[in-house]
């Protein structure tokens, strides 16, 4: 029977949080408006504010239930959930679908608005006007309403009878799927649980700058927004920032571009706003200093969050469905995007531009040896940067606008976009690296053409030295990235030293100095990672693989047979055959032990098997990823012995997906994934079969290999319930001797009224299939029935990264950069606010 209720009661939150949203930017604006009734007003719209996080929290609760509870008669249950998910990644299937995506979204907004109503006094009403207003747009989203043929929003309760035309449901309304379709394989990754919730309270934490900025040109207090803005900037650079880099890790232990960032439409539409923030940061803390570049400030702020809404309809309209495998589909929210990006972005600019000449502008000169010059400059890279981003990204838009009023467009994205985006952000991020290190001079000390030599001489001396060290020992060769690391080190040097005389008075000044170590940082691994990275798995057997293969897989990837050794790097490397994963304890079994249950991810073992921490008898049945298959391979180098597991996923969304398996070492990572791998069952193609008569305990070869029939049992019901009834029912044990372990096959032979019934047994690492044909009881024999195939084998691909860490590394500094920046911010805001200055 459908369970309606959580469904129905949802929706039912999802409008009261629209309606009590567009009521609190109602009370809100009364409340700004500065007379006798404003007191009230706050009240009754702090109230409405309340009620509207209930009702959010509510709508949470009921998909939630839905989601924990299989309720598989709802669509978006029966879309991204399934029976055998584990709860980790049900948590996941919330977010997996734009509906849930947007929810999260509006739930962080709205916890964030209660932080803003108990930290803020005079700001309150007017910041909460825009900030509710946003969120009734947000909330439209998930309205799930048709008003005249217009649908508003794209409900997360809609039941899947409503949204699919299935003929199940004409025979029986009331039809509910036994399991649904479950989480896309790539999504069920740790990463995927803790990326997107740190990437959405990203994403919400940039309205709070907007609304101060909007706020303070309405109400004319186009100098005091700043203070309460820039904690807020600081922390929503920090989460947006870390939400990026999340995604990259994800990419590079999942897919298998070879990297962590593709420039992908969907990566760059993130990128870009997140750069504008950082721009706006730099501005505002100018402003901060010497009250200049207000202006700057307010288009920025502006900016970010209008890149924030178009990043949005990049990837939420559907528009970038040819051109990006992450944007979602078009759940027919094009023209609802295009009116909620556009509300905001006339709204703000409009205002901005109404205001323009009341702003308050500096007259004073700037000098090249003033620091608001220096951060002015570094704003203006940064936002070159974002400008080169987006606009190449925005061409599918431009084509759909173009062929909107009847023209046609050949404008396509860049075909190399990796090669395209890099060799212009590889210069401007030496301009950055360049402008963080000798800017930073300049916040601390007054400066003139004396002094700057002064302090810029040991910096130098020592970029130079380490650049010229680091060049000639890893055999850097091209100018740019000679260029690239020379900018790098001179950042890192330089920020170092004002880190030290800094933390030398007052550690809590360094936030700055340490964010910029950390780009520095990031930088260096960027180039040594990308740059320089590598292939090792070269062939160099002299042999063609297979002409049906491109050049890449025969030139640059190695065979591997099971149990035999190769040689790549210096390592002896051995394929130990495929492997799947253990569910419900730590650990991987090898499939070739595996017998099939009536449950698709239950199996019972064939012979006994050791794991890490304990032992399977045969017949234990072990709970399993089925449709991921690991290939097992050794790596010993120097006595040291590490393994690898790349993987193969049976993806139903996307067939048959490779994900890597990296060695993550201190200077570098071996980044390994399949390019080829052995047919499934069905396309295995066997050799003639030849036959061959065996005693018990002789020894004989198959595919070279020592092989020994020890017995040949006779099975019982109770031991293999697959003979019940059987006349007789025997089954021959034949142990191979590999190289680097021994194999069992066990074939059956069935006797059941008066028919033979053959079961063979195959061994996919050795590549054979046995059936027992007969048997001769007065000779004591057994005539095998062999079949050959291709032994199993992978095809390895293996890349050295060098230096990567240094990615990671810089990431935690920069981060801590953040923290500490914000913190001293955040402690000067309330300061300020306790004597009575907001």
């Amino acid at each position: 029977m459908i369970n309606t209720f959580p469904g129905n009661a949802g929706h039912l939150l999802v409008i009261i949080s629209f309606v009590t949203a567009l009521a609190a930017t109602f009370s809100f604006y009364k409340a700004s408006q500065e007379n006798d009734l404003a007191k009230s007003w706050l009240k009754t719209a702090s109230l409405v504010y309340y009620l509207h996080v209930a009702a959010v929290i509510g709508v949470v609760v009921a998909l939630f239930y839905i989601l924990l509870n299989h309720l598989f008669e709802y669509h978006y249950a029966w879309s991204y959930t399934s029976i055998n998910l584990p709860f980790q990644y049900i948590l996941s299937s919330f977010w997996n679908g734009q509906e849930g995506s947007f929810l999260l979204w509006i739930f962080w907004n709205a916890l964030i608005g209660l932080v803003l109503l108990h930290t803020n006094r005079t700001w309150k009403a007017p910041v909460m006007t825009i900030y509710a207003l946003v969120q009734a747009f947000l909330a439209s989203m998930i309205l799930g309403v048709v008003i005249s043929d217009v649908k508003i929003g794209s409900s997360p309760f809609i039941l899947l009878r409503d949204a699919l035309s299935m003929p199940v449901f004409q025979i029986n309304p009331n039809f509910v799927p036994e399991d649904g379709n479950g989480l896309n394989p790539l999504l069920q990754n740790y990463w995927m649980v803790i990326h997107p919730p740190t990437l959405f309270l990203g994403y919400a934490s940039t309205l709070i700058p907007f609304a101060f900025c909007v706020a303070g040109l309405w109400k004319k207090r186009y100098r005091e927004w700043i203070r309460p803005t820039l904690p807020w900037a600081l922390f929503s650079a920090g989460v947006l920032g870390l939400g990026i880099i999340m995604g990259a890790y994800w990419a590079y232990e999942t897919l298998n571009f070879g990297g962590y960032w593709n420039w992908d439409p969907v990566e760059n539409a993130v990128y870009v706003p997140w750069i504008v923030l950082v721009a706006s940061i730099h501005t505002m803390i100018a402003y901060n200093k010497s009250n200049t570049a207000l202006k700057s400030s307010i288009i920025l702020v502006i900016a970010t969050f209008i890149m924030i809404l178009y990043s949005t309809f990049l990837t939420r309209s559907g528009i970038l469905g040819n051109s990006s495998v992450h944007s979602f589909t078009d759940l027919g929210l094009f023209a609802q995007l295009v009116v909620y990006m556009a509300a905001f972005t006339i709204l703000s600019i409009g205002l901005a531009i109404v205001r323009w000449k009341e702003i308050p502008s500096s007259e004073k000169e700037t000098s090249t040896y003033s620091r608001e010059f220096w951060i002015f400059m570094g704003a203006t890279v940064l936002s070159l940067m974002a400008f080169q981003v987006i606009i190449p990204t925005s061409i599918p838009v431009y084509n759909a606008i173009i062929e909107g009023f009847g023209g046609v467009s050949n404008l396509a994205p860049p075909a190399d976009q990796i090669g395209f985006y890099t060799q212009w952000q590889l210069w401007l991020s030496i301009l950055i690296a360049i402008l963080s290190g000798t800017g930073q001079f300049f916040w601390w000390e007054k400066m003139d053409k004396e002094k700057l030599k002064q302090v810029l001489t040991a910096p130098l001396i020592i970029t130079l030295l380490l650049s010229g060290l680091i060049i000639a020992l890893a055999s850097i060769r091209e100018i740019p990235y000679m260029i690239l690391l020379t900018a790098s080190m001179y950042s890192l040097v330089a920020n170092s030293f004002i880190l030290y005389s800094v933390a030398k008075s007052n550690i809590r000044l360094s936030g700055g100095a340490i964010t910029h170590i950390g780009v520095a940082l990031m930088l260096l691994g960027v180039l040594f990672s990308s740059g320089y990275s590598h292939i090792i798995s070269e062939n160099n057997t002299g042999l063609l693989y297979s002409r049906e293969f491109d050049d890449e897989v025969n030139q640059k990837n190695l065979l591997l047979f099971v149990d035999e050794t190769r040689e790549m790097d210096g390592y002896q490397l051995i394929y130990k055959g495929q492997r799947l994963e253990l569910r419900d304890r730590e650990g991987y079994i090898a499939k070739e032990v595996l017998r099939a249950t009536a449950k698709h991810d239950y199996f019972t073992v064939s012979e006994m098997v050791q794991l890490e921490d304990e032992i399977l008898a045969k017949g234990d049945t072990v709970r399993v990823f089925p449709e991921n298959t690991h290939y097992e391979i050794a790596f010993t180098k120097n006595g040291r012995t590490d393994v690898l597991y790349p993987r193969l996923q049976l993806n139903p969304q996307m067939g048959n997906v490779v994900s890597p398996a990296i060695m993550r070492g201190l200077w570098r990572d071996i980044y390994t994934h399949v390019t080829v791998v052995p047919p499934t069952d069905e396309e295995i193609e066997w050799d003639e079969p030849t036959e061959q008569v065996i005693k018990p305990q002789e020894r004989f070869f198959l595919n070279d290999q020592v092989s020994i029939l020890e017995e040949v049992a006779i099975l019982n019901a109770q031991e293999d319930p697959s003979v019940a009834g059987a006349d007789l029912a025997v089954q021959a044990k034949i142990r191979v001797f590999g190289k680097e372990k021994e194999y069992l096959i066990a074939p059956k032979f069935i006797i059941k009224d008066g028919m033979i019934g053959r079961v063979p047994d195959v061994s996919k690492p050795l590549g054979l299939r046995i059936t027992v044909q007969t048997i001769n009881p007065e000779e004591n024999t057994f005539t095998l029935k062999i079949e050959k195939t291709q032994r199993d084998y992978i095809i390895l691909k293996a890349v050295e990264k060098p230096l990567i860490n240094l990615l990671w590394l810089g990431t935690l500094v920069l981060l801590i950069g953040f923290g500490v920046a914000l913190s001293r911010r955040y402690s000067d805001f309330i300061k300020m606010r306790d004597k009575g200055i907001e």
